[in-house]
């Protein structure tokens, strides 16, 4: 077996250790959903008997400072999802490492290895977040698309590891692509947090559908306003790299092509990434928008970067034809 057989191996093992994950986080939200409904029915039951000095109609939480409210449950299966995703982050890490060994280059030069490191990133971040604050309602839905990413990375984009071009032999392979794939990786995450505020603030409003029970699982979600000030303060950053990706892939296009701008289908489509973006953030913060009308730019800009990453490369044909498949 040679190390790019290896790495392909271990991609696999990461994909099916995220869908592990995955199902473990979906385990941990709909315990947590139903423990809340079951703790809030028994506190309402006991009110007055078990708790002295409560007024009719009162819950435990309402007694004071006197009051100490209910130990939360060891999380076992929210463990076991944080686990096995930091595994399989491990062990797309490697498989990456040892494909750009076996290519002899750094290895995101086409959609197959774009693929691989824009889900290590999303990983990534979903991680350090969990750092500062408890995100792991996140993690069914961060595991779920980096799975199906890895999947379809295996199965449609897969080519063998060899070498590139010559006008991808250049540092700016490192610099431009690199950026690219790391603000791609966050823009994934915030899309996460944004769809979920969506889902959120429909349940909230009494949408039909999303009240039912097997939706109980939002309410253990932040509020719409939480999710929505995460969401953006990711965009900002993500933004940022962008604009340096755009930047960046300017300068390389003069330095092998002799031209900065050419209006390639590449270059159009990750300006108008850019522009959906740029209005986000003026937007929210120099118009007031919010809720969803914010939460749907975020959809629609996460939709431009899908179809730049798939359709751009797949569909037309441009100096950035090599970055598809070979």
């Amino acid at each position: 077996m040679g190390i790019a057989e290896l790495s392909d191996l271990l991609v696999w093992a990461a994909a099916t250790t995220l869908a592990i994950a995955m199902i473990a986080f979906a385990v941990d939200l709909g315990r947590r959903t139903g423990e809340r409904v079951e703790a809030r029915d028994a506190s309402r039951a006991t009110v007055g008997a078990a708790a002295p000095g409560l007024a009719p109609g009162s819950t435990l939480g309402d007694a004071g400072d006197g009051a100490v409210p209910p130990a939360e449950p060891r999380r076992r299966a929210a463990g076991i999802a944080m686990s096995t995703t930091s595994l399989g982050t491990a062990l797309l890490l490697v498989a990456i490492v040892l494909r750009g060994l076996a290519a002899g280059r750094t290895p995101w030069a086409n959609m197959y290895e774009f693929t691989l490191v824009g889900s290590f990133i999303a990983l990534t971040v979903f991680l350090l977040l969990n750092l500062r604050r408890d995100v792991r309602f996140l993690g069914a839905f961060v595991t779920g698309l980096a799975t199906l990413f890895l999947v379809l990375g295996l199965n449609v984009f897969h080519v063998a590891a060899t070498g590139v071009q010559p006008a991808l032999q250049n540092y700016w392979l490192v610099l431009h692509v690199g950026v690219a794939i790391t603000a791609t990786g966050i823009f994934t995450v915030s899309f996460v947090m944004s769809a979920l505020q969506l889902l959120r603030d429909s349940r909230e409003a009494g949408s039909p559908f999303l009240s039912r029970p097997g939706f109980r699982w939002l309410d253990r979600t932040p509020t719409p306003t939480v999710l929505e000030a995460m969401s953006f303060r990711l965009n900002a950053v993500a933004f940022v790299l962008w604009t340096f990706t755009i930047i960046g892939g300017a300068i390389w296009a003069e330095d092998a092509w002799g031209r900065y701008w050419g209006w390639d289908p590449k270059e159009v489509w990750s300006f108008v990434i850019w522009v959906v973006y740029a209005a986000y953030l003026h937007a929210r913060t120099t118009r007031g928008w919010s809720g969803r009308r914010a939460a749907w730019f975020v959809v629609v800009g996460y939709a431009c970067v899908l179809f730049n990453f798939t359709g751009v490369n797949l569909v037309f044909n441009g100096k950035h034809s090599y970055s598809g498949l070979s």
